[in-house]
C-alpha cells in the first residue's frame, strides 16, 4: 500500500495531479478501511482519503457480531481481529440494586463465528488499516480532505487538500463516501438526512481497569428509573459506561473526574480500580440518507444511517453496507456484470438498517424508561418472564439483531424459500480431509452448490460457474465435494426445500432450485471476466 500524509506526489499545489484509480474511498473509520481491504482484495485501484492523521482515539462502537466477523474473514483478518476481542459473554438487565431481570446469551446465527464479541475500536481499526497495507494498489492519503467532488459520464473527480495547503485532483470510476454522519460528500449531493436526534444526551466514559471486580465481564443494562446505565466490557483491559444527562445536569459537571467517580461508585467501583481516559457527550440520532446512490457515488456507514447505540450495530451496519458494495463494484469494473447491478445495494441494504434501527430504539425504551410505574411493570414483566423455559431467549432473539436477508434486490425470479438469503458457515472437510469454514471453500466467487448428483445446469456451466457437491457428514472426502461436517448444510437445503443453489461472491442465495428442476438462468449480461476470481486472504 502507498501512504502519504499531507504532501502530493510531485509537491505541487497548482491541483495540476489527475491520478486515475478504480474506487475512491472518502474516509477510513471502520466502513472505508473495511472497503479499502475488501477493494485490495479483490486486485482493484482503489485510493483512500481520510481527513486526520491516525485512528480517532475515541472507542465509539464497543461490540460487533458473527456476521460482521465472517465479512472480516473474507480478508483474511477475523483470526487476528478476535484476539483482541471478548467472546461469550451474557447480556444482563439489572435493576437498580443490581439484582438480575432478565439474562441471555444472544443466539448464534450460523455465520461461525461467537454471537456476539466486545471490541476496542481504536484497536480493531490499527489491525484493519495494517491490512490494507498488504495491498500495493490501495493509496491511503492521510491528512486530506476532499473539498469538491464532480462526476461525469465516465467517473468522479475528485478535488483533494493536504494539511500543507498542496491541492490533488483524482479520478475514479466510483467513489465510497464513507465520511459519517456529518457528511461533507452527502452535502455536496444534496442528499437529505432525514429522522430525528433524541433530546436525551448521554455522557460516554472509556476506562482503563486497574483492578477487576466481580462480574467486570458482563455486560449490564442498569433500568434504574433514577439514572439509566450501560456497563460494559471491552477488551484490552478497558470499560465502558454510559449515563443520561439528567434535566437540571451541568454536562461539562458530568464530564468531570470527580462527577464520572460519583456515578460508578453506586455500583462499588471506587477511584482505585479505574482510570478514566476521556467522557465525551453524544446524542443519539435516527437518520436515513434519502438516498445511498447518487450516479456513481455510493453513501455508506454513518454518511447513510445513523442509529442509536442499544445493540451494537451501528459500525456492523457500515461494515455490511460495505460488504455488500465491493464486490458489485469489482463485477462491473470488470464487466462481468451491467451497471444496473449498482442499483441492488440501496434496495438491499436500506431495508435492513432501517429494521436494525427500530430494533435498537425498542432496546433503547427497554432500557432507558424513568416514568416510575412505566418502570415497575417493566421489572415485574421482565422478571416473570425469566423463569420460563426458552422464553427469554426468544425475547431476545426476537428484539435483538436482525438476520441480514434481502426480500428484495439482485436474485432470480422466481424466488425460493432460500433466495436472498445467506447461506450459513459450518465447518466443512474439503478434499485434502482438512477441516475448514465453508468461506474460505467458496472463495469470494460465484459457486453451485448441489446435493450429490447435480442436474445439470448448461446455461451456468457455459458460464463457467463451478459447482461443488455437499456431501453426508460420514462421507469420504472427494474432488469437487465438501463434506458437511458439522451437519449443518443438508439440514439448511431441507428446510428451505432446495437441492441447487447459485450463490453470489457474498454466499448470498441468487437462485435455488428443488430437486429434479434447473435453476434460473444467470443474470442478464452476466460474463465473468474472471472465473477464478476471488477475494484475496493474504
Amino acid at each position: 500500500m502507498n501512504r502519504a500524509d499531507d504532501r502530493s506526489d510531485d509537491g505541487a499545489d497548482d491541483g495540476a495531479d489527475d491520478s486515475e484509480y478504480d474506487v475512491a474511498v472518502i474516509g477510513y473509520g471502520p466502513t472505508g478501511v473495511t472497503a479499502a481491504n475488501l477493494l485490495g482484495g479483490l486486485g482493484l485501484r482503489v485510493v483512500v482519503v481520510e481527513r486526520d492523521a491516525e485512528v480517532f482515539s475515541r472507542a465509539r462502537a464497543i461490540s460487533t457480531d458473527e456476521e460482521v466477523i465472517r465479512i472480516w474473514q473474507r480478508t483474511g483478518l477475523a483470526e487476528r481481529l478476535k484476539a483482541d476481542m471478548l467472546a461469550g459473554r451474557p447480556l444482563d438487565f439489572v435493576d437498580a440494586r443490581g439484582r438480575t431481570l432478565l439474562s441471555a446469551d444472544p443466539a448464534p446465527r450460523g455465520h461461525g463465528h461467537p454471537s456476539q464479541m466486545f471490541v476496542y475500536q481504536p484497536a480493531l481499526e490499527q489491525v484493519l488499516r495494517e491490512g490494507a497495507d498488504r495491498y500495493p494498489d490501495v493509496e491511503v492519503l492521510l491528512r486530506h480532505e476532499c473539498l469538491r467532488l464532480r462526476q461525469d459520464t465516465e467517473g468522479v473527480e475528485l478535488t483533494v487538500a493536504g494539511a500543507d495547503d498542496s491541492v490533488r485532483r483524482l479520478r475514479a470510476r466510483y467513489a465510497i463516501a464513507a465520511d459519517g454522519g456529518s457528511s461533507l460528500t452527502r452535502a455536496q449531493l444534496n442528499v437529505g438526512y432525514e429522522g430525528r436526534t433524541y433530546e436525551d444526551r448521554w455522557v460516554v466514559v472509556d476506562t482503563e481497569m486497574l483492578k477487576p471486580w466481580p462480574d467486570h465481564d458482563r455486560l449490564r443494562f442498569r433500568c434504574d428509573p433514577q439514572r439509566p446505565a450501560v456497563d460494559c466490557p471491552t477488551p484490552l483491559g478497558h470499560h465502558r459506561w454510559e449515563f443520561p444527562v439528567l434535566p437540571g445536569d451541568d454536562e461539562k459537571h458530568l464530564t468531570t473526574h470527580d462527577a464520572i467517580h460519583a456515578m460508578v461508585s453506586r455500583y462499588g467501583i471506587g477511584r482505585d480500580r479505574i482510570r478514566i481516559l476521556r467522557a465525551t457527550v453524544y446524542s443519539h440520532h435516527v437518520r436515513f440518507a434519502a438516498r445511498f446512490r447518487v450516479g456513481r457515488v455510493f453513501l455508506a456507514g454513518d454518511a447513510a444511517h445513523a442509529m442509536p447505540p442499544w445493540i451494537g450495530q451501528g459500525m456492523a451496519a457500515g461494515v455490511r453496507d460495505a460488504a455488500n458494495l465491493c464486490w458489485k463494484l469489482a463485477a462491473v469494473l470488470r464487466g462481468e456484470l451491467p451497471e444496473s447491478l449498482l442499483d441492488s445495494y440501496e434496495a438491499e441494504r436500506k431495508p435492513h438498517v432501517k429494521e436494525v434501527t427500530r430494533r435498537a430504539v425498542l432496546v433503547g425504551r427497554l432500557i432507558t424508561e424513568r416514568r416510575l410505574p412505566v418502570a415497575r411493570a417493566r421489572n415485574g414483566v421482565l422478571r416473570a418472564i425469566r423463569p420460563v423455559p426458552g422464553l427469554t431467549a426468544r425475547l431476545v432473539d426476537a428484539n435483538w439483531i436482525p438476520v441480514a436477508s434481502y426480500a428484495k434486490g439482485f436474485q432470480a425470479r422466481p424466488r425460493t424459500r432460500a433466495s436472498g438469503r445467506q447461506i450459513p458457515q459450518p465447518r466443512v472437510t474439503g478434499a485434502d480431509g482438512e477441516r475448514v469454514r465453508l468461506d474460505d471453500v467458496l472463495a469470494g466467487r460465484w459457486l453451485l452448490l448441489h446435493l450429490g448428483l447435480p442436474r445439470p445446469q448448461p446455461a451456468w456451466e457455459r458460464a463457467g460457474v463451478p459447482s461443488l457437491a455437499v456431501l453426508p457428514a460420514d462421507s469420504r472426502p472427494a474432488e469437487g465435494a465438501v463434506v458437511d461436517s458439522d451437519g449443518v448444510l443438508l439440514p439448511w437445503l431441507a428446510e428451505h426445500g432446495v437441492t441447487t443453489l447459485a450463490l453470489r461472491p457474498d454466499a448470498y442465495v441468487y437462485a435455488a432450485a428443488p430437486a429434479g428442476a434447473r435453476l434460473p438462468p444467470p443474470p442478464a449480461g452476466f460474463a465473468p471476466a474472471s472465473r477464478s476470481a476471488a477475494v484475496s486472504a493474504q
